[in-house]
């Protein structure tokens, strides 16, 4: 490795530790290095910039987070939840199972931890303390359940792979339902055990006129996923289309809902617009930062070196899953993945992982970043909307961290638990 890129990767390290923009952390060292490197003019910065944006499936990002925004302010999150309590308030441990399902079925809608914990975090928590589930045990259990979001379809870090990888989006997004679903059951399982013991955590059988009307009132958001999901797999809609004409179908529901108006519309619009600007000024600085590693051949080299330490594919994946977990608390999920997938997929693909499945282990692995400090986006927003502080909510997370990290075992070393779906859908 050149005397260059060694100095350059540390600079991007530096001030990432100073705490710089992501965008900047890799634009500015990148610059230097064009600046400096012999027979490379600035006119690359501009192509390569350029070519890392101008991609029509990363289009599907801006508008999955915009329905994502549009569900949170029309309520279809509050919808879903009063349907599922309704319909499972009878249960013991009732409302720990409604805390997982709404946050399954909303995860079909939104793709994000960080809209998924916004949206029900201040329905859930306060309503489990209030019943005797124990504040730790209702933060817990709700900020986990979070994590579905992300890796059940659609999945925006799934679409941000796809772009970066080249991989099929549909596949990626077919290779997080069993993940996903394991994810639900271990914590309904937490639930079943946390409650059994406890005949008080139920409540009254609603009248059945409640739940048909609790029902009838979430059924038109419930067909958000057959849009989504049944028009790409389908072949009526690209990912990008799907997520397009489900953004539209928010606004219709919240018009018709009478939730949205022009501040709700102001607010959602800013949100989307803000956050999407900030994915693509990293998507674009990564851009130009990947191609300075392959001029390099940084990927080449680390992958001859990984393959100098251990030839076994176990070996590898464990070491690339304390790497991983280890990023995930330093660094935001999607770029996070922007900058390591390229590095990474040539490594993996010498021990014959398949790019799904690698997909989802990225992703998994960096979600549960989320949970953990010191950049824990979703602790953040638990705290926000439940004014607990951030070190109360990581300590309430923290048991819950264990089957997590169990489940994400059996994804790194299940294939077919990513891999059976796309397979039986063709995609390879």
């Amino acid at each position: 490795m050149s005397p260059d890129i060694t100095w350059m990767l540390f600079g991007v390290i530096g001030l990432m530790l100073l705490r710089v923009p992501i965008a900047f952390s890799l634009l500015i060292p990148s610059l230097f290095y064009i600046h400096y490197a012999d027979g490379v003019t600035l006119m690359i910065v501009l192509q390569r910039m350029t070519a890392g944006v101008d991609s029509f499936p990363l289009l599907a990002v801006p508008m999955f987070i915009l329905m994502g925004n549009l569900a949170n302010e029309a309520g279809v999150a509050d919808r879903l939840y009063k349907f599922a309590l309704s319909a499972l308030g009878h249960i013991r441990g009732s409302l720990g199972y409604v805390t997982v399902a709404s946050s399954l079925v909303f995860s079909w809608m939104s793709g994000s931890a960080i809209s998924d914990a916004a949206a029900l975090g201040k329905i859930q928590v306060p309503a489990m303390t209030k019943r005797g589930y124990g504040e730790s045990f209702a933060v817990g259990l709700t900020a986990s359940s979070t994590l579905i979001g992300p890796i059940m379809p659609p999945s925006v870090s799934a679409v941000v792979y796809g772009v970066v990888s080249g991989v099929s989006i549909g596949g990626l997004f077919l290779a997080g339902v069993v993940p996903a679903l394991l994810i639900t059951l271990v914590l309904m399982a937490l639930v079943f055990l946390f409650s059994r013991n406890k005949p008080g955590l139920r409540l009254p059988r609603a009248p059945r006129k409640e739940i048909a009307r609790a029902g009838v009132s979430a059924s038109f958001s419930l067909l958000t996923p057959v849009i989504v999901l049944g028009g790409i797999f389908g072949g009526i809609f690209t990912p990008t289309e799907a997520a397009s004409a489900a953004a539209l179908y928010m606004i219709v529901l919240g018009l018709s809902y009478r939730t949205l108006g022009l501040k709700q519309f102001k607010s959602v619009f800013s949100s989307t617009a803000s956050i999407s600007g900030s994915i693509m000024l990293i998507i674009a600085a990564a851009s130009l930062f990947g191609w300075v590693l392959g001029r390099e051949q940084v990927p080449q080299l680390l992958a001859s070196g990984m393959l100098q330490l251990t030839e076994d594919p176990v070996v590898f994946l464990i070491i690339l899953n304390i790497f991983l977990l280890f990023i995930g608390t330093v660094m935001e999920p999607n770029s996070a993945v922007l900058i390591l997938v390229p590095v990474i997929m040539p490594i993996a693909a010498q021990y014959g992982i398949e790019p799904i499945r690698l997909g989802s282990i990225i992703i998994f692995n960096l979600m549960i970043g989320l949970l953990t400090p010191p950049v824990g986006l979703v602790l953040f927003v638990l705290s926000s909307v439940t004014n607990l502080s951030v070190g109360k909510i990581s300590r309430a997370v923290l048991p819950f961290l264990v089957p997590l990290v169990a489940i994400l075992m059996i994804v790194t070393y299940v294939p077919w638990v990513t891999l059976a779906l796309p397979n039986y859908m063709g995609f390879h």
